[in-house]
């Protein structure tokens, strides 16, 4: 799921990387039990005859074309929809046959929100609003996983660094992921290394300067 490493650059690197959410196939899920169990109930109360069988085979057609269109194809849009996150840019790509997508530079990002209703917010999912510099201005997003994560991730990737410089993109409660945005401590000073009386390296040496201190007097 997502985009291919080779079409990532340099130092770039994938924060976050989803399809759209599986509320979307709700709809074609009960439409698929609903056309299965009319075209079941139709073609055991066709009465025996010359007809039956070609009364049963127009309803499997028909069925087939309902499911082909009602919910195949919703299943392919789903499963073909991804969004990607790096550390430069939203990526968005789509379609079945003929695939669209696009590329947004975090750089040319002014703000980022979502928004969820209720039953949103009990399936965890939600609306992520994009606001760029771009011809096209804003992005809207729908049916996201965990938008509330995605949003902060985003707005780390942005703002998120010290004094408001742009993140790393690593958030949550994972003790390795706080480890690795921890600032290193500061290393104690290395101790002074003493000298042994008499070696050539000696910086100072005690009995040359009573020497001297004996000729000035």
């Amino acid at each position: 799921m997502g985009i291919s490493a080779k079409l990532l650059g340099e130092d770039e690197r994938v924060i976050a990387s989803t399809r759209t959410h599986w509320k979307a196939l709700i709809g074609p899920v009960l439409i698929l039990l609903v056309v299965v169990g009319a075209a079941s109930f139709l073609a055991a109360v066709i009465p025996d005859g010359s007809y039956q069988s070609i009364g049963r085979l127009v309803i499997a057609a028909a069925a087939l074309v309902l499911v082909a269109l009602w919910c195949a194809k919703p299943f392919l849009v789903w499963y073909t929809a991804t969004y990607t996150l790096t550390n430069r840019r939203l990526i968005t790509r789509r379609g079945i046959i003929n695939r669209t997508g696009r590329d947004i530079p975090l750089m040319r990002i002014n703000d980022v929100s979502y928004e969820h209703g209720l039953t949103d917010r009990l399936l965890r999912c939600g609306t992520l609003i994009i606001e760029s510099a771009g011809e096209r201005g804003q992005v809207v997003l729908h049916d996201v996983p965990q938008v509330e994560r995605l949003h902060l991730q985003m707005s780390d990737l942005l703002f998120g660094g010290p004094e408001g410089s742009r993140g790393d993109g690593i958030v949550g409660n994972d003790p390795y992921e706080t480890e690795q945005r921890t600032p290193p401590r500061h290393q104690p000073s290395r101790p002074v290394q003493r000298y042994a009386e008499g070696d050539d390296d000696t910086l100072f040496d005690s009995r040359s300067y009573e020497s001297r201190n004996g000729d000035d007097r």
